[in-house]
C-alpha cells in the first residue's frame, strides 16, 4: 500500500518485479536506473544471496503528474527467483503497488513460469491481496532468441499459460537488448499511480491532476 509522507509531501508507490530465477527481473531494473537521469533516480543498491540477489531503487517520475498536491515516488524491487528465498520474496511484497511478472520464453523454463506466478499468488493471498485486484504486467522476455537452435515458446502460448483470460497488458520482451523494457516499465508505472490514485480519491478526496499519461 502506498505510504504517504507529509513531510516531504510525497506519495511512494512500490512495484515489484517477480518471476521465475534467471527469468531477467534483475537485467530489467538495471536497464531502467541506467535510462533514468541521475536527477532523478536514486542509488541501485543489491542484497547479494547465493545464487541470486535482491535488487531495488528510487525514482521520481516527471511525466505522472500529481495526487492532490503530493509528488510521486516510485521504488523498484526484484525478488530472488529460487524457490529456497520464498521467505525474501514475501518481505518484499509487503506493501506491493504494483507487480510485473517477468516470464521466461525458454520452453525447457515453462514450468518455472507457472509455478512463480502460482507462488506469487500464494504469498499475496497471505496478505490479503490478489492479482485480480492489483494491478499487474506481464513481460515475456528472451524473445530474442527466437528463430535460434534454443526452443522458444510461442507467444500464445505463454498467454494461455499465464494470462488465458487476458486480464493483464502482456509484452514481449528482450531484457538484455533493451526491447520491451520501457514498454513494460511505462505501463506498470501509469496503472500503478492510476490505482494509487483511485484509492486515495476514495479514502481521502485526492485525485491525480497535471499527468503526461
Amino acid at each position: 500500500m502506498a505510504i504517504i509522507s507529509f513531510r516531504s509531501d510525497e506519495i511512494h508507490c512500490k512495484i515489484v518485479y517477480y518471476g521465475p530465477g534467471r527469468g531477467g527481473k534483475t537485467t530489467n531494473l538495471i536497464t531502467i536506473h541506467k535510462a533514468l537521469g541521475h536527477q532523478v533516480r536514486g542509488e541501485l543498491l543489491s542484497i547479494d544471496t547465493a545464487g541470486d540477489r535482491t535488487l531495488f531503487f528510487d525514482f521520481l517520475p516527471m511525466d505522472l503528474g500529481t495526487i492532490g498536491k503530493f509528488r510521486i515516488k516510485i521504488s523498484l524491487y526484484t525478488v530472488p527467483g529460487q524457490v529456497r528465498y520464498n521467505d525474501t520474496r514475501k518481505l518484499v511484497l509487503k506493501g506491493v503497488d504494483g507487480i510485473v511478472f517477468v516470464a521466461d520464453s525458454l520452453e525447457a523454463r515453462k514450468n518455472n513460469n507457472l509455478e512463480s506466478f502460482a507462488n506469487l499468488e500464494d504469498n499475496l493471498r497471505e496478505q490479503g491481496k490478489s492479482t485480480s485486484v492489483l494491478p499487474v504486467v506481464l513481460q515475456y522476455n528472451k524473445r530474442d532468441l527466437e528463430g535460434t537452435k534454443v526452443a522458444v515458446l510461442p507467444l500464445n502460448e505463454l498467454n494461455e499459460d499465464l494470462n488465458p483470460l487476458s486480464n493483464y497488458p502482456a509484452f514481449p520482451a528482450s531484457a538484455l537488448k533493451g526491447d520491451g523494457v520501457r514498454e513494460t516499465f511505462k505501463k506498470i508505472c501509469m496503472m500503478t499511480v492510476v490505482d494509487v490514485s483511485t484509492r486515495l480519491l476514495k479514502d481521502r478526496g485526492m485525485g491525480l491532476s497535471g499527468s503526461g499519461t
